[in-house]
C-alpha cells in the first residue's frame, strides 16, 4: 500500500499523491504488445563489474494502456564524468525512443522506476510533473553515496509517489517489490486479455539466469507467477511460455 510517510529531503515534491485508479474497459483490454520494449542505451561494463569488459543494453518498457502511457523505467542521463568514463554510454533519449516507437512522449501518464540505479532513472527529469512509483525502501537509499545520481532523481517538478510492497498502481498495470539487485526493486506486471506480461526489472540480469540460474526469494516469486510472456532490463530476449 502507499506509503504516508516523506520519503527523503532530496525530492522535489515531498508528499505522496493520491493514486487516481484508470478504468480499463474490456473493449480497450491490453495485449501482450501494448508492452514495448525501448532500447535506450548500450553500456561496456567496468572492471568492478562481474561483467567486466563485456558490452550489455539497457531497456526501458513502455505499456500501452487505454488511458495513456505507463512508462517503467528511464535509461541514462548526461553529464556525469564517473558514468561516461567507467561505463561509456551509448544512450538515447527516451522521448526520441518513445517516438521512435509510434508513441507520443506527451501521452506518459506516470512512471515507475524497478530501483534508482543511474541507468533506470536517469532521465526521469524528461517528464517534471509525471507521478513516479518507487518503492520507498529505495527512496531511503537514495541519498546514500553511490547508490544514485542524485541530480538524475532530484529535479524541478520531480513527483515521486512512494510504495510500500505490492499494489495496482493502475488497472491492470501492478508493482510487485522483489528486493534483492537493490532493498527496494520492484517489478511490473501487466495483466492483458491475452496472458499475463512480466516485467522483470533486474531482479535478474538476464533470461537465462532467470529461468535456469540459482534463485532468491524475489525469482522464486516472479517464477511461480508462470508468465506467458516476461522481458528484463539489460537483455533483449523475451521467454514466452508454452501453450
Amino acid at each position: 500500500m502507499p506509503a504516508g510517510r516523506l520519503f527523503g529531503p532530496f525530492c522535489s515534491q515531498r508528499g505522496v499523491q493520491a493514486h487516481r485508479r484508470l478504468a480499463v474497459h474490456d473493449e480497450e483490454a491490453m495485449t501482450p504488445d501494448d508492452v514495448v520494449p525501448l532500447h535506450l542505451a548500450d553500456v561496456t561494463y567496468p572492471a568492478s563489474h562481474p561483467l567486466a569488459g563485456q558490452d550489455g543494453p539497457v531497456l526501458a518498457f513502455a505499456i500501452r494502456h487505454p488511458d495513456g502511457i505507463v512508462l517503467v523505467d528511464t535509461g541514462i542521463g548526461e553529464g556525469n564524468e564517473w558514468i561516461e568514463t567507467n561505463y561509456r554510454p551509448r544512450a538515447r533519449g527516451v522521448r526520441e525512443a518513445l517516438s521512435g516507437a509510434k508513441l507520443d512522449p506527451d501521452g506518459v501518464r506516470m512512471i515507475v522506476n524497478s530501483h534508482l540505479h543511474f541507468d533506470h532513472c536517469g532521465q526521469n527529469r524528461a517528464f517534471p510533473g509525471v507521478p513516479i512509483h518507487v518503492q520507498q525502501a529505495e527512496l531511503d537509499l537514495a541519498l546514500r553515496e553511490g547508490h544514485t545520481i542524485v541530480e538524475w532523481v532530484d529535479f524541478p517538478d520531480a513527483r515521486y509517489e512512494a510504495v510500500e510492497g505490492d499494489l495496482e498502481i493502475v488497472e491492470g498495470v501492478s508493482v510487485l517489490a522483489t528486493p534483492g539487485h537493490t532493498p527496494g526493486h520492484q517489478s511490473v506486471t501487466v495483466r492483458t486479455g491475452d496472458g499475463l506480461v512480466l516485467i522483470v526489472g533486474q531482479a535478474a540480469q538476464d533470461a537465462r539466469s532467470f529461468a535456469t540460474g540459482p534463485a532468491d526469494a524475489s525469482i522464486e516469486r516472479l517464477r511461480e507467477l508462470n508468465a506467458d510472456r516476461i522481458h528484463f532490463s539489460h537483455d533483449r530476449a523475451v521467454l514466452r511460455r508454452r501453450k
